[in-house]
């Protein structure tokens, strides 16, 4: 009887989290649910052991991290954006977020999880194959050298961030692992218009604009802003600086 309880259970937390997708547009298989659920226990159980997040029990991992990361993905996808088998790289990827959600639910994406911390960088692999990913991968170090190196550099349709950098740093970050014609997406808080005004000299430099401030609303959470930026022209040589400098002196 225990078992039979259990059972139903699950799937009653699993079709909760797949209608919660469909609400936002995302109608994912069965098997997308099971490895979204895969994912938050690994994320719980790896949480302490990894110093990967602040927020550990289950229900809130879903709710902060898996449907946040979904309605993320279903504001790209409706601004054009994100689709098919583009490259992804995302920034400050921590625990893989948003990367490891957005290919769990578009698995033609080719993603690749920037990370400077090697416990993080354990635990990612250690979910990638947990979660039997494929066209997926951890690059270990920092933005600063990897965006000046060839095999990454200007390399990327989209880049992703979740809490990194104020824009005018993250703009320096972002931008020279971008082809041209790519974007940049991140949240905000409610500091996104200061961030904005502040980020005008940065974009000017870095050859880039911003095309879009999107307000987006995750089920059962809190607002939040979608910034956009579109990357017009190469990158200056002289970008990224040297690690440290773009968060002591942003440009201006």
């Amino acid at each position: 009887m225990r078992s039979n309880y259990g059972d139903l259970l699950t799937w009653a937390v699993l079709l909760d989290l797949a209608t919660s997708a469909a609400e936002l547009g995302l109608h994912l298989a069965a098997h997308q649910i099971v490895q979204l659920h895969q994912y938050r226990d690994l994320v719980v159980s790896a949480a302490r052991r990894f110093n990967l997040t602040a927020v550990r029990e289950p229900e809130t991992v879903e709710q902060r991290h898996l449907l946040e990361s979904l309605a993320f993905a279903a504001v790209l996808l409706e601004e054009g954006v994100l689709a098919g088998d583009i490259r992804i790289l995302d920034l400050g990827t921590g625990a893989g977020l948003p990367g490891l959600p957005l290919k769990i639910a578009l698995p033609g994406l080719h993603v690749s999880l920037l990370e400077s911390h090697a416990k993080s960088c354990a635990f990612l692999r250690e979910a990638i194959q947990a979660l039997d990913l494929t066209g997926v991968e951890v690059l270990e170090g920092r933005a600063e050298d990897l965006g000046r190196r060839p095999p990454h550099r200007e390399n990327f349709d989209l880049v992703t961030a979740r809490a990194v950098a104020p824009l005018p740093v993250l703009v320096e970050y972002s931008l020279p692992f971008l082809r041209l014609g790519g974007h940049l997406a991140t949240t905000k808080g409610s500091a996104s218009l200061r961030e904005i005004d502040q980020a005008a000299a940065a974009l000017a430099e870095l050859q880039a604009e911003i095309t879009t401030r999107s307000s987006f609303h995750p089920p059962g959470g809190m607002a939040q802003t979608i910034v956009i930026v579109h990357k017009v022209s190469e990158t200056p040589a002289r970008y990224p600086r040297r690690p440290g400098v773009a968060s002591k002196r942003p440009v201006k």
